[in-house]
């Protein structure tokens, strides 16, 4: 039998759902910055490597 009346809890599901993507969401975001800072770097180090065997 179905229960009558409001449903239960429905709003703290949506609430902690929200709340959990924009932690999911944050953490990737921070994950992919981490990844561009690190190619970033690395290929700064190959340019500099390149420029002093150039030079050499």
């Amino acid at each position: 039998m179905a229960k009558k009346g409001k449903e239960k809890n429905t709003q703290n599901k949506a609430k902690h759902a929200k709340l959990m993507q924009r932690k999911k969401n944050k953490l990737r975001k921070e994950k992919e910055a981490r990844a561009a800072r690190l190619k970033a770097l690395v290929q700064k180090m190959h340019q500099q490597n390149d420029t002093q065997d150039s030079h050499e």
